[in-house]
């Protein structure tokens, strides 16, 4: 049996689970193998592949999931890497993201407050995460600044590319929505059921759970969320708001 924990996470509604099984029977399905979906750890999602072909499947999830580090001493400091806002606002010297190290214990790793001022301006934590429309379980790209093996600390910053699309996402004048917590057909059926697709410029899935709108100009957030809120039960929902 050979096992991947790829770069995704199924929580919320779980409706994750049915959509990587399609995405699954799209990548292995010539091949003789047999696939089951697990959640383990802090939600990330493992794959057990048996059969024939287990070995060139797993490489093909690897390659087109990606995988977690699973160990600190596997994780490099230069390197990128692709995880998940964690416990947000819960300490003010930060923010958390969990990319996936599990051994020798489970360990998030640090935005520092520091980086997050010198990046964003004098603004406290809790300030930027409203502002910016954070939420649990949002994908981050992020580059491992530090790694102190004896403390277990891991120290980040956002990847250019990360901190590129961020900084649109916050100059281009479109109220957005982040929406953690179920898959983005059900976000589409949301807007559909309360007549607000046409006030969507665009859908943009950010991982299998994890869905940005951009809303038209002049279309505000909080009128959206209260509307497509009731619909989408077990979600966490964020916005970027622009002044009228």
């Amino acid at each position: 049996m050979e096992e991947v924990v790829i770069l995704e996470k199924v929580y919320g509604d779980r409706s994750g689970f049915l959509k990587l099984d399609r995405r699954l029977k799209a990548l292995l399905g010539d091949l003789e193998v047999e696939w089951k979906l697990s959640a383990v750890k802090k939600n990330w999602v493992k794959v057990s592949l048996t059969g024939e072909d287990e070995e060139i499947s797993a490489n093909l999830v690897r390659d087109e999931f990606g995988e977690v580090p699973y160990r600190l001493s596997a994780v490099k400091e230069g390197e990128t890497y692709r995880g998940r806002f964690i416990d947000l606002g819960k300490v003010g010297y930060g923010a958390y993201v969990d990319v996936g190290i599990f051994s020798p214990r489970p360990k998030d790793a640090l935005l520092p407050l520091y980086y997050l001022k010198e990046t964003f301006g004098e603004i406290p934590v809790r300030e930027m995460i409203g502002r910016f429309g954070w939420v649990d379980n949002l994908p981050v790209e992020v580059t491992v600044r530090d790694v102190e093996f004896g403390a277990r600390e891991v120290e980040l910053a956002f990847s250019d590319s990360q901190l590129r699309r961020m900084k649109s996402w916050l100059s281009d004048g479109h109220d957005k929505l982040f929406i953690t917590g179920t898959v983005s057909e059900n976000v589409e059926k949301a807007l559909i059921q309360t007549g607000h697709g046409r006030d969507v410029r665009r859908v943009e899935e950010l991982g299998l759970m994890e869905t940005l709108l951009i809303l038209k100009k002049g279309t505000q957030a909080p009128g959206i969320i209260k509307e497509i809120g009731p619909h989408l039960k077990g979600t966490l929902i964020g916005a970027i708001k622009f002044e009228e």
